[in-house]
């Protein structure tokens, strides 16, 4: 799934920032991606990129108008068709990360046919995937591995992403959820892949590639998770990565919508290099990326302090302080 940038970024009316967190990923991570945004009347989110219309933002090149907010149960209202069906007429593809598929919407459906643009429903995967045959490939690979879902996996991912870049390393972010899709351009939403196949969609999602150059997957579930351990396990399996990194939340006492107590850092670490060997007898952990958001200044440094000393390992929160210890133990 590959998605043309730039990209005109839709908000509709979402009622605040949080509805327009997809959004707001783009911009944070992929900012030369984005032309502007649109918004209609209502909106309590601001991008704060430059607001344009449909044709403004087509004559300044925009290739995609991607639907940037969400909403309870991912419908797409129908006030937002209006300006998706113009921004289709002005030459533009649509894609979306909602649970509504633009290709069920007849109107929008028969607007792209006679325009011929292309509608993007992130989450439903391109084409067919081979079950995972286990085969070494060539290249590095780096997966973000959580004690819990919704811990920061794929702002984890990014970071290192970014960091090894500005390194100057060969370094891709492999997307394997909807917004990282969206932020990438491209990617393998490996929730929505049949359960035979997701490993193997997982192998597809990194292929072979230089020796000197990083695949950093971004982690889905957790090992732990009731609900979504096998997802995970397909991704660990699929990936073969040569490290990975634990993302935890340390005010978090159960799993999210369950409950099931919150897996331990340890125990996260062990599992992983025990399920890791299956493909990669040579998996190593490089670091615990913490996410802080909900701590003071204070206690997010003591909490990285305490989760350093306690597991030897380079830990930091990606978003305050960056990952560049994580990066030099993954280069060591």
């Amino acid at each position: 799934m590959v998605i043309e940038r730039p990209y005109l970024l839709f908000l509709g009316d979402a009622k605040d920032a949080l509805a327009a967190k997809t959004g707001q990923g783009i911009v944070d991570w992929r900012p030369d991606a984005v032309v502007g945004q649109l918004r209609l009347p209502g909106c309590g989110a601001d991008l704060r990129v430059a607001e344009l219309s449909v044709r403004e933002a087509a004559a300044l090149g925009a290739k995609t108008l991607v639907i940037g907010a969400v909403n309870p149960g991912g419908v797409l209202p129908a006030a937002w068709l209006t300006p998706i069906i113009e921004a289709v007429r002005a030459g533009l593809d649509v894609a979306s990360g909602l649970h509504t598929r633009l290709t069920s919407l007849r109107d929008v459906s028969d607007a792209a046919k006679r325009c011929g643009r292309r509608l993007i429903d992130v989450r439903q995967p391109v084409g067919s995937f081979h079950t995972a045959s286990g085969r070494k490939r060539t290249g590095q690979r780096l997966l973000t591995v959580g004690t819990d879902c919704a811990v920061g996996k794929k702002y984890a991912a990014l970071a290192i992403e970014r960091e090894l870049r500005r390194r100057g390393v060969c370094a891709d972010f492999r997307a394997s959820g909807q917004t990282g899709i969206l932020i990438a351009g491209s990617g393998i939403a490996i929730d929505a892949v049949v359960a035979d196949f997701a490993a193997g969609a997982a192998e597809a999602l990194s292929p072979d590639n230089a020796a000197d150059h990083w695949d950093v997957v971004e982690g889905q579930g957790s090992l732990f998770h009731p609900s979504f351990a096998g997802v995970s396990l397909a991704l660990l399996h699929g990936t073969q990565p040569d490290a990975f990194v634990v993302c935890h939340e340390p005010t978090r006492q159960t799993m999210r919508n369950v409950e099931t107590p919150i897996a331990s850092i340890e125990d996260v670490i062990e599992h992983t290099v025990a399920l890791g060997r299956l493909t990669n007898a040579d998996i190593r952990c490089v670091g615990i990326a913490l996410n802080t958001a909900l701590l003071s200044s204070v206690h997010a440094a003591d909490a990285i302090a305490e989760t350093r000393r306690t597991f030897g390992l380079p830990a930091c929160d990606p978003l305050r302080d960056g990952v560049a210890d994580i990066v030099d133990a993954l280069l060591a």
